[in-house]
């Protein structure tokens, strides 16, 4: 029987994404079919570098290209960004299974369905740039998510609570925004893409809280104080709202956490006015 781990591995190695998600997709079923295993004894698998292609080129944030809705132009960028956070997020579902050995099976199974669901992800936002006219690698990308997998990958705790409760969640507030400006322009084969993407978003950001608070219990430390303690940690301030509330709950935010979260985007308001008028 194969191992789970080193078809994961294969996944994260292949460059081409069409060439990664079929792949990806038949380790889910051999997975779901049982007809992968997990080694009792399973060494971690580090993977800083994952397969990829020439294209899109990767620049910093800040020099990626104007996104909108003012142009079609604009707006196959903003689907190319999905488009390639999409892609991330499937290498992302596959390192968490190399890199954090010995775990329960359920901690496994929540990745393998991630990498399920973010491959139909992928697929469907490519789709809509090529009714556009532009196809995945054409416009510039950057790399801060995988950048801040690997940053935290050494410890479990701190990649569950920053890349999916800090990172990935901030999809849980914008692309439902997104989806009403592409109903507004009468896009609603894209809306309804986005839709399935929020939807799927919102369990991928609860297996992300569901493995952070395993962590903390069994390190016996307190989840709400240890998730805002790695934010000032490994990012350059809080998440900026507005948030999500009810998807953020469904993702298994506490309401602590979310008063919290609160708290600080008004501070961050609050004081940015203060600057503006000073």
């Amino acid at each position: 029987m194969n191992n789970l781990i080193e078809e994961a591995q294969k996944c994260l190695l292949i460059a081409d994404p069409e060439e990664k998600i079929a792949y990806s997709l038949d380790v889910v079923a051999a997975w779901e079919n049982g007809r992968l295993a997990i080694p009792d004894e399973g060494i971690e698998i580090i993977v800083n570098e994952v397969g990829r292609l020439e294209k899109p080129q990767l620049v910093a944030a800040e020099k990626v290209g104007k996104r909108g809705f003012g142009s079609e132009k604009q707006r196959a960028s903003l689907l190319h960004a999905l488009a390639h956070i999409e892609l991330t997020a499937i290498n992302l579902s596959w390192d968490s299974i190399c890199r954090y050995p010995n775990m329960p099976r359920e901690y496994y199974d929540d990745w393998v369905n991630t990498a399920n669901d973010e491959s139909y992800h992928f697929l469907a936002l490519k789709k809509r740039l090529q009714v556009l006219g532009f196809d995945y690698g054409d416009f510039r990308a950057h790399n801060e998510l995988w950048g801040m997998a690997v940053k935290t990958g050494a410890k479990l705790m701190h990649r569950m609570g920053i890349v999916h409760r800090v990172l990935e969640a901030r999809a849980l507030d914008v692309v439902p925004v997104s989806v009403k400006r592409f109903d507004a322009i009468k896009d609603l084969d894209t809306a309804k893409v986005l839709i399935t993407i929020a939807n799927d978003e919102v369990n991928h950001v609860g297996a992300g809280t569901r493995w952070f608070r395993y962590c903390c219990q069994q390190e016996n430390v307190d989840p709400d104080k240890t998730f805002f303690s790695l934010i000032r940690q490994y990012m350059k301030g809080y998440p900026k709202g507005p948030f999500n509330i009810e998807a953020r709950k469904k993702a298994g935010f506490s309401q602590h956490e979310i008063d919290l979260l609160n708290r600080y985007d008004q501070e961050y308001r609050e004081n940015r006015l203060k600057k503006q008028t000073n």
